[in-house]
């Protein structure tokens, strides 16, 4: 067996550990709202997440992934392929340490962030400053600030208008007839449009921007003239008072927590395999090429590690998420649901660093605010907030550490 085998085999243990904390942290985070709001158990949450963010990892995921992730660092500038194995192999140990400690200690960080602080590490020392996109870097560091304040924001403004046009009214029930069916065909056309441009297999499909929003509001359209027929067993009983209201949003919920299941493991699956794929890829033919082939094989690796870390440590991070920033019910979850997922479609679009996590945490934020300062845990917010700042760092320097002892060891 020789350095390019050896590091092959080491980095399927590394990318699975890396798919068991996106698991853990990142896939549990966007289920926390559902279980703090009591719309799903935690047990159904693993279940419904586990096996969607499986099927979406593997059926949806993508075959083709970019070997050098997010574009941190120039591969050019590395002439020999064994160090770029050796650093993408610490990259994704150092990223999925990281993601690991603030999985035990139950706070939600960003698995992306990792793995770029780690990859930023060993190319600083590979390559020196020169081989690092600093512009990049930049627009990671501006979106720990724009990814949880336009998720607060929208999530504020949504449960904001749900208070005024439903809750607050005297015919509640009445109201929650009138919008209930709206709401419905506005999260179909979220999930739509999401789906179109953030799965690969919807990418895949290559529809004009005019074709994808006409299909979207075809969709939305259709469901929400269900929703107008069906809509005296959507809202229930009007003797149960508020609580048929919030039973109306209670089914969005589950609804909206089934897809980004789904969404995350076709998207997020690449953070664990796209290094794997690289070493993979190097130890084969001695060299990196721009993209390379992921076998179904690491696909369906990727997706076990995702569904067994939310099976066993998923409860952590849901906890602190859904319950212990603010108090969630199920208007106020849903509109936590639908601020996360329109800031990760529109940051998308609009080509801006994104974190599905930094957007989830905002969201909560924003709806807890909603009711006033008083309604939001800051000292739980505080920390969360230290954990995003130190996450770059930290990885980069686990990263640095790692791929120094190995670089001595094997070179």
């Amino acid at each position: 067996m020789d350095i390019y085998d050896l590091f092959f085999y080491m980095s399927l243990f590394a990318g699975f550990m890396m798919a068991f904390n996106l698991g853990a942290n990142d896939v549990a985070n966007s289920m926390a709202s559902a279980v703090g709001a009591k719309a799903i158990t935690i047990r159904q949450a693993v279940l419904i997440a586990g096996t969607l963010n499986f099927a979406g990892a593997v059926f949806l995921g993508s075959h083709v992934t970019a070997t050098v992730s997010k574009g941190i660092i120039n591969p050019a500038a590395i002439a020999d392929p064994k160090i770029i194995m050796i650093g993408m192999f610490s990259a994704l140990l150092a990223a999925g340490l990281w993601v690991l400690i603030s999985t035990f200690t139950a706070l939600p960080v960003s698995s992306t962030h990792s793995i770029v602080g780690a990859i930023l590490g060993f190319g600083l020392v590979a390559g020196g400053p020169d081989v690092v996109n600093w512009l990049k870097m930049v627009g990671i560091v501006m979106s720990w600030i724009i990814s949880p304040f336009f998720a607060a924001t929208i999530a504020f403004a949504i449960f904001t208008h749900i208070r005024k046009t439903i809750l607050f009214k005297k015919d509640f029930i009445g109201q929650a007839k009138k919008w209930a069916p709206i709401w419905m065909g506005l999260t179909v056309l979220l999930i739509s449009l999401s789906f179109l441009y953030k799965t690969p297999m919807g990418k895949n499909l290559k529809l004009p921007f005019m074709g994808s929003l006409a299909l979207g509001f075809g969709i939305a359209a259709l469901v929400w003239f269900a929703g107008r027929l069906a809509i005296n067993k959507l809202v229930g009983d009007p003797e149960e008072g508020a609580e048929a209201v919030e039973a109306t949003f209670r089914k969005l919920q589950v609804g909206t927590s089934c897809y980004v299941a789904l969404s995350q493991g076709a998207n997020d699956v690449a953070n664990a395999i796209g290094p794997v794929a690289a070493i993979y890829l190097i130890s084969k033919e001695h060299v990196l090429l721009a993209k390379a082939d992921v076998p179904m094989g690491l696909l369906v690796m990727g997706g076990l590690g995702i569904a067994i870390g939310i099976s066993l440590m998923g409860h952590k991070v849901m906890g602190t998420v859904g319950e212990k920033i603010t108090v969630l019910t199920n208007t106020r979850g849903f509109a936590v649901d639908f601020g996360a997922a329109s800031t990760v479609l529109t940051a998308s679009n609009l080509g801006l660093p994104v974190s599905s996590t930094h957007a989830a945490v905002g969201a909560v934020v924003g709806v807890g605010l909603a009711r006033g300062f008083s309604a939001v845990n800051f000292k739980i917010l505080g920390r969360i907030v230290l954990y995003w700042v130190l996450t770059v760092p930290i990885a980069a320097i686990t990263s640095i550490t790692i791929f120094s002892l190995l670089k001595w060891a094997c070179i």
